[in-house]
């Protein structure tokens, strides 16, 4: 089983992206072997309401089992616990905040009571990075990327809260790992979407030294080729159920932890 807890569904506002259609995504995953997707809503991450595209991921898993929708919730807005009882209401596996997207400060008050409330319905809070490397972003792209002393800031923020963050590299991980007790980096999950294989090989040192059960199978497509992080898994040549705990057992572990 290889689930892809990092994909998306909709366009994208800064440049063409090929890809982001339910059916473009079926094709994907048949091609290169993904049994199941985590599905967010791209186009509304950049809404100011981004919860009104929520019906978007929510209509396309309802229509095919091999999605599961990620909903996002703004804590900034008036309805955002309503959002979140929603979003537990119809069992998601997560739910997702962009933070820089949304004009607000990724380790303020509005973030840390999404993550205590996150904490104590227990469901885990997906927070990405980046989505695009600086160097191509669009000039009216100017949303900051989350910084390490924010995720800690969120993981300490309720110690029931279970943090996905996407996008990373290997700096930032380490940055975040190595700044936090054993008991808060137990509480975060990492994709590897963002994570130099070969011939850097950061992800090879990541499993050794962050552990491997902090990592997860995921992509970033349409916005990242899927098959960057099927060829890094490929290089490593790990044994069969070592590459199971990454492509979906470290995932379960996880959301039951």
């Amino acid at each position: 089983m290889r689930i892809d807890v990092n994909a998306f569904l909709g366009r994208y506002a800064f440049r063409k992206v090929p890809g982001g259609s339910p059916s473009s995504l079926l094709e994907t995953m048949d091609r290169i072997g993904i049994d199941r997707v985590w599905l967010s809503n791209l186009s509304a991450i950049l809404w100011k309401d981004p919860t009104e595209g929520n019906s978007v991921v929510y209509l396309a898993a309802a229509q095919q089992q091999r999605f599961r929708a990620v909903p996002a919730v703004h804590p900034g807005l008036p309805n955002w616990k309503a959002v979140l009882a929603e979003a537990v209401q119809r069992q998601v596996p997560c739910v997702r905040a962009d933070p820089t997207f949304y004009g607000l400060d990724p380790a303020g008050s509005d973030m840390r009571a999404l993550a205590a409330a996150c904490g104590e319905a227990g469901l885990p809070l997906m927070m990405a990075v980046r989505l695009e490397d600086g160097r191509q972003r669009h000039p009216h792209d100017q949303a900051a990327e989350l910084t390490p002393a924010a995720v800690r800031a969120m993981v300490r923020a309720d110690p029931r809260v279970r943090l996905i963050v996407t996008h990373a590299d290997r700096d930032f991980i380490e940055q975040v790992h190595f700044g936090s007790t054993p008991q808060e980096a137990a509480r975060i999950l990492w994709d590897i979407c963002w994570i130099w294989g070969p011939p850097e090989d950061h992800l090879a040192l990541l499993l050794r030294t962050v552990g491997q059960e902090r990592f997860t199978f995921g992509t970033g497509m349409p916005l990242r080729l899927p098959e960057n992080a099927i060829a890094k898994l490929d290089l490593l040549e790990l044994e069969p159920k070592e590459r199971a705990l990454i492509e979906s057992g470290n995932l379960r572990a996880f959301r039951s932890s």
